[in-house]
């Protein structure tokens, strides 16, 4: 696995935003499971990043598979008591920085709590983003 893939990883797990942040490109695109519309920059990237380690409950990555081009990485957690199975898909740039960053969730109901619980926090993860 790639040294930035391998460090993000170690930093979720250890719930360092400052690390996690470190790991990802200037120009990096979020890509939400629960939001219409990418999310563009490190900022905002970064913001959506410190909040969501607050909303996951017993995060846990059980899998990783990766090449050259981008790493997934496979995670268990809880949302408001609900079990949740997602992962992470990181594409990389050629400095090995996170590029492009999407999540996918199941099942339904989780994905509902999960976007319940950040829609919540939106506000305040914007306000984060512009303060960076």
């Amino acid at each position: 696995m790639n040294a930035v893939a391998s460090g993000f990883r170690a930093a979720v797990e250890t719930r360092d935003v400052v690390a996690m942040k470190a790991c990802l490109a200037p120009d990096v695109v979020f890509r939400s499971p629960v939001a219409h519309k990418p999310y563009p920059g490190k900022a905002i990237t970064g913001a959506i990043l410190a909040n969501v380690v607050e909303v996951f409950e017993d995060f846990r990555y059980v899998r990783e598979l990766g090449d050259a081009e981008g790493h997934a990485l496979v995670f268990e957690a809880k949302v408001d008591g609900l079990e949740i199975t997602g992962c992470d898909f990181l594409v990389l740039d050629e400095d090995g920085l996170i590029t492009d960053f999407m999540v996918m969730v199941r099942p339904l109901r989780a994905a509902q709590a999960l976007a319940e619980a950040m829609g919540a926090r939106f506000d305040a993860i914007v306000e984060q983003a512009s303060l960076a």
